[in-house]
C-alpha cells in the first residue's frame, strides 16, 4: 500500500473534494494523520493540496493502544488525539483539517471544541481510494440531504418499522439532527466522505422499541451482512437485551459485553441513507482491510441504527455499531420518507 502509485482519477477526486470544501490559499490547511493511517490517502491528500497551490501542514500522531479489550473498529471516535493536547490547541487554530486519522473525528471527544473554534473538519474515510473516487459529488444529493434534515428538523417523532417485526419509536423534538453530503465550506461544521445521509441524535430517553435484524442487514463494525436474526429490546435509549440463536447475536453480545461500559449499549444516532450510488454489494467485493463501510451507512434507503457515542448527550464510549437495516419503513409524524427501504 505505501508504494502504490497516485491514480489520476484518484487525484482529481480529491481536488474536486477541496474545491467544493473552498479552500484557498489564505488558510490555514491541516492535515491530521496517526502512525496507522492508510499512506495513499496521505498521498494523494498532499498531492492534490500542492497542485492546488494552497499551503498545508502534515500533522502526524502516534496510534494509540485501546485500553479496553475488544477490537476497535468503524466507530468513527477516534482516540488519535488522547492526551494530544498541544496538537488539539493548534487544530484549533487551523481553518480547515483533513482528518485522515483511522477511526475518524466525528464522534471524538475533541470535536466539539475545535469546531467550536471555527475550524472545520473534512474526514475522508479509511478506504481504498478506488472506493472513494467511485462515489461522486453530486449537488442533487446535496439538496436532497438538505431536505431531510428539514424534515427531522421539523418533526416530533420518528417511527420505524419492517416486515421483519422491527418497531421503534424516536422523540425528535429535541433530537440534534446533521446531514452529511460529502464535504464542507462552512467554519465550525464537520462533513466525512463519501456522504448522503441524514442522522439524527436523539436526546436523553427518545428511543425506545424493538430492532430485528434479518439475513443480509449489515453489521459494518463487522463487516458483515447478518446471516441469522438478531432482536434488540430499546428501553430509554439502551439495549437492554439481545436475541437470537445464530453467530450474529453472539458476536453482538460478546462485543458490547467486551467494553464493561454501558454507555457501549446506548443509542448513538438514527437516520437513512440517500445516496444512489452507493453499492449494497460492495461489502462483499473488497477486502476488509481496504474499506471502512461508509459507503453503505449512505445507502440509499436504509435505515441507519448506531450505538456507542452521542456526543449531544455528553456520552462517550469506544464501544459502537452502525447498523444498516433494509427493507424498512421510515415515517416522521406519520408521513413516509422511506418504505419498505425505498425513498419516498
Amino acid at each position: 500500500m505505501t508504494d502504490m502509485p497516485i491514480q489520476k482519477h484518484w487525484l482529481e477526486t480529491f481536488i474536486n473534494l477541496f474545491t467544493l470544501c473552498k479552500i484557498n490559499p489564505k488558510e490555514t490547511v491541516a492535515i491530521l494523520t496517526e502512525t496507522q493511517s492508510r499512506p495513499i490517502n496521505i498521498k494523494i491528500a498532499q498531492q492534490a493540496l500542492k497542485q492546488m497551490k494552497i499551503p498545508f501542514k502534515t500533522v502526524c500522531v502516534t496510534s494509540k493502544q485501546s485500553k479496553c479489550s475488544p477490537i476497535i473498529r468503524s466507530t468513527g471516535a477516534t482516540n488519535a488525539l488522547v492526551g494530544e493536547n498541544l496538537v488539539t490547541n493548534k487544530l484549533k487554530n487551523a481553518d480547515m483539517i483533513v482528518d485522515l486519522t483511522v477511526e475518524g473525528l466525528m464522534h471524538a471527544p475533541q470535536t466539539p471544541s475545535i469546531l467550536a473554534a471555527g475550524s472545520r473538519i473534512m474526514n475522508i474515510s479509511n478506504e481504498h481510494p478506488d472506493i472513494l473516487s467511485r462515489l461522486p459529488f453530486d449537488l442533487k444529493l446535496k439538496q436532497n440531504v438538505k431536505d431531510a434534515v428539514k424534515m427531522c428538523r421539523s418533526s416530533n417523532d420518528m417511527h420505524i418499522t419492517s416486515d421483519a417485526g422491527s418497531d421503534l419509536s424516536v422523540r425528535m423534538n429535541d433530537a440534534v439532527t446533521v446531514g452529511v453530503w460529502g464535504w464542507t465550506d462552512h467554519p465550525g461544521t464537520l462533513a466525512h466522505w463519501p456522504g448522503g445521509l441524514v442522522v439524527s441524535f436523539p436526546n436523553t430517553g427518545a428511543t425506545n422499541g424493538r430492532l430485528v435484524f434479518k439475513p443480509g442487514d449489515i453489521n459494518l463494525t463487522f463487516k458483515r451482512y447478518f446471516e441469522s436474526e438478531v432482536i434488540c429490546k430499546v428501553e430509554d435509549d439502551f439495549i437492554v437485551h439481545i436475541e437470537g440463536d445464530g453467530t450474529d447475536a453472539r458476536l453482538m453480545q460478546t462485543y458490547l459485553e467486551g467494553f464493561n461500559d454501558p454507555l457501549a449499549y446506548a443509542t448513538s444516532h438514527v437516520g437513512w441513507g440517500l445516496n444512489k450510488a452507493s453499492r449494497y454489494e460492495s461489502l462483499s467485493m473488497y477486502e476488509k482491510n481496504d474499506l471502512n463501510g461508509t459507503e453503505l451507512r449512505a445507502l440509499a434507503g436504509n435505515f441507519l441504527y448506531s450505538t456507542g457515542a452521542n456526543e449531544f448527550c455528553n456520552r462517550f464510549t469506544e464501544g459502537h455499531f452502525d447498523l444498516p437495516m433494509m427493507d424498512c419503513t421510515i415515517e416522521l409524524d406519520g408521513v413516509a420518507a422511506v418504505v419498505k427501504g425505498n425513498l419516498v
